[in-house]
This record gives C-alpha cells, sequence and structure tokens, in this order.
C-alpha cells in the first residue's frame, strides 16, 4: 500500500471499505453474542481484536474525517481537517496501546431559559480514538441495554419511542386513566459518576483507561469526579451505560399479581419510556408517584446525579404532555392523540419564515433551502394526527407563493412549481410506525429482519428501490439494514431525473462517499 507519496490519494480512495465494514460488523457481532450468553471473558477478548484492527481504526477515522456532520469542528488544536497522508498517520498512531487525551476546546451555547451550556470539542485525533472505542463498546452494551431505552441507539428511533407511548396510552392500556410522571434530570451530562461509568463498563483494562482519561480531559473544576463532555463521540453512549436500568424502577404484573423472580418476563409491564435522558412512566390510579419518585432519586443520587423538581411533574394523561417535540394526549372517550408541540411547530415556523422573508436569496434558492427543512419536518410527524387546521402550512405556502410571485423572473406557472418544490408532500398515517421488536438490534446478525424492517422504515421511491435490490447496497454491495440511513443516490447527477432506472438505494456513508469522491476528482 502507497502511504507517502503523490498518490497517497488515491491509496486512500481504493481502500477496501467493503471489506472493513465486513470484517468490523463481524467483530461486534460475535462481542454482542458473547455478552449476550454472560460471557463477558470472551467479550473483552474481542474488544481487544477491535481495538487491533485494520478494519476498524480506519473506519473511524474514515468516519470522524469525512462522513460526521460535525467533521469540520476543531478541537484545542485547531485542525478542521486531515490531508491523507494525514489520515495514514493518524492510523498508526491509533495503534497505541496508551491513549492520552487532549484538553476540550469550549463553546457556549444558550438555552432556551437564559443560562449557557458548553458543548466540550475533542480533537480531531481524540474523536478517531473515541469513535474506535465506541465501535469496541457498543455492541457490548447493546447487549444488555433495556428494551424501552431508545436514545442513540443504533436500529431505534424516536418513533419507536412515540409507538410505545402509544402502547402504554392506548385505549385497550386504560391510558385515559393513567397519569403521566415527566422526570427530568438536572444537568445529566455534567453530574454523571465517573465511578458509576467505569464500574458499569465492559470493557479490557486499556480502554478502560483510555475512556477514563477521556472522561477527566472534560471535567468541571467545582466537580471533578463527575460529567461526561457534551461534543464526544463516545459520550452519548456513556450516558446511556449510566442510565441503564432506571426503566426498571416502574414495573408491575399484568393481572396486579405481585412480581417475584420468578414472574415471567411476557407477565410484566415496564411502564417507561426512556430516550438518552429525556423519560416518561405512566402510573395507573393505584400507583404511589411519591413512592417511584423516592426510588428514582436513590437510583439517580448512586450515580451523582438528581431529579430537576421544577421541570418533573405529574399529568393527567388527559390533560396532554410534551415529550420528544410531540404533544400527547387521550380524549374523554378514550382515544388517543399524537400532534405536533406548540413549540415545535413555533420553531419550524421560524425557520420557513426566515427564509422566505430573506432579500438575499431569490425564488429558486429560497425553494431549494425550504425543501429539506420541509420535508424534514413533516417526515418527523408523519405518524401524528395532521388532518385538522391547526398544523396547516396552507398560510405559510400562500405567503411564500406571493413572495415568490412578486419577483419579475417569475409567474404564476412558475411560482407555483417553485412552491411544489419548497413544500413537498409527504404521506402520513396516524399511530402506523411498526416499532423494533423487543431487545433486538443490529448486532444480533439476523440480516433478514432488520432488511424487511428497513423497507417498512421508507415508503414511495426508496421502498421500491429497496425491494428491487434485494436490500443490499448499490455501491459496497452489503445489506441495508437500519443500523444506517438510506438515501437514494442519482446516477447522473441530475436530481430532477427520478426515473427507477436513474435511482440507486445506497448507505448513507455510501452516499457521503460516492459525493466525496466526485469533488476530489475535480
Amino acid at each position: 500500500m502507497i502511504r507517502h507519496s503523490v498518490k497517497t490519494s488515491e491509496s486512500w480512495k481504493s481502500l477496501p471499505w467493503k471489506k472493513f465494514r465486513a470484517n468490523l460488523f463481524r467483530l461486534q457481532r460475535r462481542v454482542f453474542k458473547a455478552v449476550r450468553v454472560g460471557d463477558k471473558r470472551k467479550a473483552k477478548s474481542l474488544q481487544k481484536l477491535i481495538l487491533k484492527s485494520f478494519a476498524a481504526r480506519f473506519m473511524a477515522i474514515r468516519q470522524v474525517t469525512q462522513l460526521n456532520a460535525g467533521k469540520k469542528t476543531a478541537g484545542v488544536d485547531g485542525k478542521t481537517a486531515l490531508t491523507h497522508e494525514e489520515r495514514f498517520n493518524l492510523e498508526l498512531l491509533l495503534r497505541k496501546q496508551n491513549w492520552y487525551h487532549n484538553k476540550l476546546r469550549e463553546i457556549p451555547i444558550p438555552k432556551k431559559d437564559g443560562s449557557i451550556r458548553y458543548l466540550k470539542v475533542p480533537t480531531i485525533a481524540d474523536r478517531c480514538w473515541q469513535c474506535l472505542a465506541k465501535y469496541a463498546l457498543e455492541p457490548a452494551h447493546e447487549a444488555i441495554f433495556h428494551e424501552h431505552s431508545y436514545g442513540f441507539r443504533t436500529g431505534r428511533s424516536t418513533h419507536d419511542a412515540q409507538k410505545q407511548v402509544f402502547t402504554n396510552l392506548r385505549s385497550t392500556s386504560n391510558g385515559s386513566t393513567k397519569r403521566i410522571l415527566e422526570l427530568d434530570i438536572e444537568k445529566c451530562f455534567d453530574r454523571i459518576n465517573h465511578s458509576t461509568i467505569m464500574g458499569n463498563l465492559i470493557a479490557p483494562r486499556a480502554l478502560k483507561t483510555g475512556i477514563f482519561r477521556a472522561l477527566k480531559a472534560g471535567i468541571n473544576p467545582q466537580f471533578p469526579e463527575q460529567g461526561t463532555p457534551q461534543g464526544g463521540v463516545v459520550s452519548p453512549l456513556l450516558a446511556n451505560i449510566a442510565l441503564n436500568g432506571i426503566e426498571n424502577m416502574h414495573q408491575y404484573h399484568k393481572d396486579n399479581m405481585r412480581i417475584s423472580s420468578r414472574t415471567p418476563k411476557a407477565n410484566i409491564t415496564n411502564a417507561c419510556v426512556r430516550y438518552a435522558d429525556d423519560m416518561v412512566f405512566f402510573l395507573r390510579p393505584q400507583d404511589d408517584a411519591s413512592e417511584l419518585l423516592h426510588k428514582i432519586n436513590q437510583f439517580l443520587a448512586e450515580r451523582g446525579m438528581k431529579v430537576s423538581e421544577k421541570k418533573t411533574k405529574v399529568t393527567a394523561s388527559t390533560d396532554g404532555f410534551n415529550f420528544l417535540g410531540w404533544h400527547f394526549y387521550v380524549q374523554q372517550n378514550g382515544k388517543f392523540r399524537c400532534i405536533p408541540s406548540e413549540e415545535n411547530f413555533k420553531s419550524f415556523r421560524k425557520k420557513v419564515k426566515y427564509i422566505v422573508n430573506n432579500s438575499n436569496y431569490g425564488a429558486k434558492v429560497k425553494a431549494s433551502k425550504l425543501a429539506p427543512i420541509v420535508r424534514g419536518w413533516r417526515q418527523y410527524h408523519k405518524f401524528c394526527k395532521l388532518d385538522g387546521s391547526r398544523f396547516s402550512l396552507w398560510h405559510i405556502q400562500h405567503r411564500t407563493f406571493k413572495v415568490f410571485n412578486k419577483e419579475t423572473k417569475q409567474d404564476k406557472l412558475s411560482s407555483k412549481k417553485l412552491l411544489d418544490k419548497a413544500f413537498p408532500s409527504v404521506p402520513y398515517s396516524e399511530n402506523a410506525f411498526i416499532k423494533v421488536q423487543g431487545n433486538k438490534s443490529p448486532f444480533d446478525g439476523d440480516l433478514v429482519y432488520w432488511s424487511k424492517r428497513n423497507s417498512e422504515l421508507y415508503d414511495g421511491a426508496t421502498s421500491r428501490q429497496l425491494i428491487k435490490q434485494n436490500h443490499s447496497c448499490g455501491h459496497c454491495g452489503l445489506k441495508l439494514t437500519s443500523e444506517e440511513r438510506v438515501q437514494l443516490h442519482h446516477i447522473d447527477g441530475n436530481h430532477e431525473n427520478w426515473k427507477p432506472n436513474n435511482l440507486v438505494a445506497v448507505h448513507e456513508t455510501c452516499h457521503d462517499y460516492i459525493h466525496i469522491g466526485k469533488k476530489e476528482r475535480k
């Protein structure tokens, strides 16, 4: 392999990425299965293989430097990108057993209440090491994570959490009689106890040492034994590890009998939905909210955290509550409803208005900027009740049409075409999402289940293309599972040409890499 010459860029592009992906997944699947059967010793030896794996190191570097959304965010060293030669040198550096973290760059981010939180960004090299560590840690902990935890996990999304809320509040579950404990943890990421994370970590000693140093690199001087820095690649996973088990604080027997160690799992209901540090508990009329809160406080105190008294509250299901950008409530007739939250809708309208009223752009540019925002909002809320006038985009569209039509280059016909482009329609069906089955994970190797599920997550041209390609990526040839999002690639580069023979379904990373290759060739 050519590493240090004028042909380094060609050498990087010609690396066997398909083989790397397959080798890494094979090791991750073995780690997952070892932890599932309780063989942690074998899992740790396999994790060492991942850390030593040539494929895993290059995959981590590619993910951080080329594919991640924040790839150009600089750390304390000020570097926003790496040359191809520097990437090869970094791969050599990642072979070291003892990894020392640099300090973190603090970026202040204002919160809604006026306070400021700090995003602590590691250097590119540190992010690559954290990504490599995540490859080793994630399959081990996916094997033991609770089935009703949905945040920052492969193969799971906010829509799974939305469907689980529906399961707990629908009429057959007597949703109209239930109360909801909306739980908010005070400064969750800043207060997680380091000893809790290290105690629950399934990892070999060298990896544990590296994670410990990563935690210490981003400490708050006031709380030297607490906090995981927000901005690191591995931080959401560490938060999930620390909070895993809180879902079991509230569970009951389906037939109101006493739960014992011999009670079959099928008869136990866990009335909790957690998405990272956001969670809700569902209380029956006979459940004691103060007793549950006391148990949760004890659980969190052991981990250095506490419940925020201001934001934690108990609400009747008929009054409704906000969760993950949605407003859930049960009507008096017992029917469950989910609509976009008022705050979410206002934020969306603000983004649209900013573009429509911006005099720096013409109608064509505005339409191209509006399309992904509108499509994204409609896709997120496609399983809500949107047929009422409250969340209609008619007024926004009418205003946009008037702005487009005022331009001298536009007439009614061209303005209408641009409007259709700016506000793409997305089919929606209330509560129709198919939730992930039990405690399944993409690392379990059940490619038949995950590929079928993947086709159900998409509609229209994407779904048809997935079936046509037998759920395989058109670029790398590997199976398209819900571990990674699927995107449609236009073969001729013309995004207006939506003919079936011009489309190919590919992994999101493969799609990015196709376009990265095109840019570099130019």
